[in-house]
């Protein structure tokens, strides 16, 4: 019972094709009717197993399917006719949605608990600790985001309804259980109840998504925010007007600078808790075999020697907090000035080449190793490697659409064409670094492939008693045979240590500058006036969440491939 899923439908043709075989051996014809009563019945009972998660995987899948288009009919309604349908009427739904996947997941949570055989399989691969901290990490942004939000709508409190609190407190409710529930059953296989369970984690699933494409495309916070300081100007240039004002406006200028700093979090938090949420879908009813688990030999983060990598990635760590820190300095201004654009686009000219040059490096070393691809059934990698690819398309979106705007306008200054460089670079670098990262999670360990070698040897002979000398000079024909069969690896793996060391602290820095306020896509003025506000903004709220999120998703996969080097 306890094999991989998919050894679990060879499991019963396997054992018939053996008794097949030894039919064929006494020379006697073979038959079904050959066949024990015990083999049929099993694997009468594997089939029908198997249909039925496949039936139940079809159910869940199409209704998070009809719970994606409905959500998604009501917010392209509100889009573009937003008097038919207003954001209080997508408000309202997905407050119903959230409260009922807030209702799944206590449930869930309490029955898996108190159920002694609901989770008899932990998937090693799923949930690793830079996924979970990050749920937490942007969990908490998101919940403080909305705790800004609440206190911006009690600010104006005397021409808002009242109504319009209940909404970020129901959220905050529902992100503060998911990420509990989550954090501590990522890794479950559960064996109970699994149609349920995969309609729960399909209902959850959906909510995320449309909280993410309202996340997207939802601006009326950002227009309230504009609109206010409009009708400010006005009311200092001594024109009336009925515009809504803030009481308290320093207490307004903090919830709106601390809303529109923790926006891209939110986006964020969707997507990794739509990752996730995948994952446990696919691990419902999954049975691991009893070896299948924690890789005890796996060897722990050490530097190895490592220098070059570091201390690289350290000096482009340095000087893009240097960076960050001049444009955050300068953005709380009324107006950036233009050379500031410059050091940005310039700072990424300078780092994109390198990481490229370091990912095409490390693609011919994985070309060059001995180490055999590992093949086996691994949902997790599989989603990695989809992620990666899906996430990748946030930033190359957004720099496609920074070329075209460009060479259409005919660009003659030096910003304009520093940008069109760095849309150029920054397509190349995200290629790149997928090939070296998916190339190198589908290697197999070394720890798992070296002890065969070593074991595949057979002893000459028994190991005798000798003297001293005798034994040194066993020892030392024992080191030189190590060192022959295996020193053509070490420039391999310590250039991969390195290459991996030298991009995750490139991904770090690329991550932070974004994730924490940098947005030169709103501010140069070049690609908002060729294509709109409104599309503009869309496209930028849906390219910058998933670029963060693809530095980030990049920096664990780049972990990966360096413990495995």
């Amino acid at each position: 019972m306890a094999s991989p899923e998919a050894q679990e439908t060879g499991a019963a043709p396997a054992e018939g094709s053996q008794v097949d075989m030894g039919a064929e051996k006494i020379g006697a014809p073979a038959s079904p009717r050959q066949k024990s009563w015990l083999v049929r019945h099993f694997s009468l009972l594997l089939r029908r197993d198997r249909q039925a998660q496949k039936a139940g995987q079809l159910f869940s899948g199409l209704l998070a399917l009809n719970v994606v288009f409905l959500g998604g009919a009501f917010i392209c309604s509100m889009i573009f006719n937003n008097v038919a349908v207003t954001l209080g009427d997508v408000w309202i739904l997905l407050a119903a949605l959230k409260a009922l996947s807030l209702l799944w997941l206590l449930y869930f949570a309490a029955r898996t608990t108190r159920h002694p055989h609901a989770v008899l399989y932990h998937d090693p691969h799923a949930g690793p600790i830079w996924v979970r901290g990050s749920l937490v990490l942007f969990g908490s942004c998101t919940i403080c985001l909305n705790i800004f939000r609440v206190g911006y709508d009690v600010s104006h409190i005397h021409c808002k309804s009242q109504l319009e609190l209940i909404f970020p407190v129901i959220e905050m409710i529902f992100i503060g259980v998911q990420t509990w529930v989550l954090w501590k059953h990522c890794k479950d296989c559960v064996q109970v109840q699994t149609n349920f369970t995969r309609c729960g984690l399909m209902l959850t699933l959906a909510t995320d998504l449309l909280l993410w494409v309202l996340a997207v495309t939802n601006d009326s916070m950002h227009r309230e925010i504009e609109a206010e300081l409009n009708a400010l100007m006005e009311n200092f240039s001594g024109n009336d007007t009925n515009t809504c004002l803030c009481l308290n406006a320093t207490v307004c200028e903090v919830f709106q600078k601390g809303y529109l700093m923790l926006y891209p979090f939110s986006t964020e938090y969707c997507l990794i808790c739509c990752a996730v949420l995948f994952v446990m879908w696919k691990n419902v009813g999954r049975r691991l075999a009893p070896h299948t688990g924690a890789h005890p030999d796996t060897p722990p983060f050490h530097l190895h020697g490592a220098i070059f990598g570091p201390l690289l990635g350290l000096l482009v760590l340095v000087a893009g907090v240097c960076v960050f820190v001049l444009f955050q300095i300068e953005a709380s201004g009324p107006t950036i000035a233009r050379q500031y654009f410059t050091l940005y686009y310039a700072f990424y000219i300078a780092v994109l080449p390198t990481m490229s040059l370091a990912g095409l490096a490390g693609t011919a070393i994985h070309g060059l190793e001995e180490r055999e691809l590992d093949t086996l059934k691994n949902p997790t990698r599989s989603l990695d490697v989809v992620l990666l690819m899906g996430a990748a398309l946030g930033q190359m979106g957004i720099a496609y659409f920074s070329i075209v705007a460009i060479v259409a306008t005919r660009p003659h200054e030096l910003l304009d064409r520093l940008i069109l460089a760095y849309s150029l670079l920054l397509i190349l670098q995200h290629i790149v670094q997928n090939l070296f990262i998916i190339e190198g999670l589908h290697r197999r360990p070394l720890w798992e492939t070296a002890p065969e070698g070593l074991a595949g040897k057979p002893e000459a002979e028994p190991p005798r008693r000798g003297s001293l000398l005798e034994l040194g000079q066993d020892l030392r024909r024992a080191s030189l045979a190590y060192i022959h069969s295996y020193s053509h690896l070490n420039w391999k793996r310590r250039a991969l240590k390195e290459i991996s060391l030298f991009l995750i602290l490139c991904n770090i820095t690329l991550w932070m500058m974004p994730a924490f306020g940098i947005h030169p896509e709103f501010e140069n003025g070049l690609e908002q006036d060729f294509y709109g506000y409104r599309t503009w903004f869309t496209i930028v709220n849906f390219g910058l969440p998933l670029g963060v999120f693809y530095r980030m998703h990049s920096v664990g996969g780049l972990v990966e491939v360096y413990l495995e080097a």
